[in-house]
């Protein structure tokens, strides 16, 4: 039976409750808009989660990376490895902070960055390392961290779209020296805008929660400034929003999961689409639902088939473009296509299908089902 879309399937779309709605007016009924009770709530809350010693929050997960970069003591003169395959901000922070990005390429399975990789462009200037749990998978991920401190290397652990996810029993987020998390509307749980750090070393949280604050210090007055700071602060408002949602947590990584196995299921038999693989010592958090077309299709193609989704309201995106081949960086960094052939390979096939915890099965079918008859026009 063929199923008809009669609306727009959207790519992405948050899960607001009436519980999220009355935490947000109930703050807005006080006098505590911004630095008030919410904040101190929110991070304690969201560090017993992870099941970490601190928490700060702060305006973003780009926010959250930068501080955690600028605490370490990382700056001009430093190396930073990372991957070529993710959202851009987590090369720019160490441009920000006037470091020099070092790239490894992907595993083609996983899409992370490895260990063996990572190792085989450590140098003497290497001050840390920031991996990313690309999509929510976090396979291979705790391998970098065991390296890494063989190595007296900082890891960085870019946690910004795998909350909840678990790596060998390990809950990602506590991997890293410090990790960092975001809330965007697309992500797990969401304050509409905001990020948190993570960290067990009191010192580094202190220093995150002064930089975020216009450089001020726990109990200083409102103009004394020790340090060199950012307004990065997140509201009451933002962190009401975030501890409701936590609350639902399991409810709602529950209900991606039930997407993803949809889409699994229903995609199983079209070989010409490559599904996410979650490996055996791994559980994914849903962040997005990524697939890859197969080998015999270009990016071309790639891009005709958004194209072709689009123009029957089906939500759609390419999932990652190479930071690399990014105009800026490249003429920051001087790279070129052809540095990075895994990723540039991977980058050009992908795309990111709707997902969301409302989302259907008929919806799905639906999705699945104009994929399928996209590509037979291909």
């Amino acid at each position: 039976m063929e199923l008809q879309l009669v609306m727009e399937i959207h790519l992405s779309g948050p899960d607001i409750s009436q519980a999220e709605i009355d935490a947000v007016v109930a703050v807005m009924k006080t006098r505590h808009l911004s630095l008030g009770p919410k904040l101190p709530e929110f991070e304690k809350a969201f560090a017993d989660y992870i099941g970490r010693e601190y928490a700060v929050a702060v305006n973003s997960g780009t926010g959250a990376l930068q501080l955690c970069l600028l605490a370490l003591g990382i700056g001009p003169g430093d190396e930073v490895i990372t991957t070529p395959f993710s959202f851009i901000a987590t090369t720019n922070v160490i441009l920000m902070v006037g470091a020099w990005p070092v790239f490894v390429d992907i595993d083609p399975v996983t899409y992370n960055i490895t260990a063996e990789a990572v190792a085989s462009k450590i140098t003497d200037k290497t001050k840390a390392i920031i991996p990313v749990e690309v999509f929510g998978n976090p396979a291979g991920i705790d391998r970098i961290y065991d390296r890494a401190r063989q190595r007296d290397i900082i890891c960085v652990e870019d946690s910004c779209e795998a909350l909840g996810s678990v790596v060998n029993g390990r809950r990602v987020g506590t991997l890293g020296e410090v990790s960092t998390f975001a809330f965007y509307p697309n992500k797990q749980i969401t304050t509409g805008e905001g990020g948190m750090i993570l960290t067990d070393d009191e010192s580094v949280a202190q220093r995150c929660a002064s930089l975020r604050n216009q450089g001020r210090d726990a109990g200083a007055g409102w103009l004394a400034h020790a340090r060199l700071g950012y307004n990065y602060r997140l509201s009451d408002i933002n962190c009401a929003l975030g501890i409701a949602q936590l609350k639902r947590i399991d409810e709602i990584l529950a209900k991606r999961s039930q997407v993803a196995r949809w889409y699994h299921e229903i995609l199983a038999d079209e070989p010409r689409v490559i599904t996410p693989v979650e490996s055996d010592n791994c559980t994914i958090s849903w962040f997005v639902y990524v697939v890859r077309l197969a080998d015999e299709f270009s990016q071309e193609q790639r891009d005709k088939l958004l194209t072709l989704l689009r123009e029957q309201n089906i939500g759609c995106n390419n999932y990652f473009s190479p930071i690399h081949l990014q105009p800026f960086i490249a003429r920051q960094l001087g790279t070129k296509p052809g540095d990075f052939p895994i990723t540039e390979k991977i980058a050009a096939r992908t795309l990111a299908l709707p997902f969301y915890n409302k989302l259907s099965r008929e919806e799905v079918e639906i999705v699945c089902q104009t994929v399928k008859s996209s590509l037979d026009k291909l």
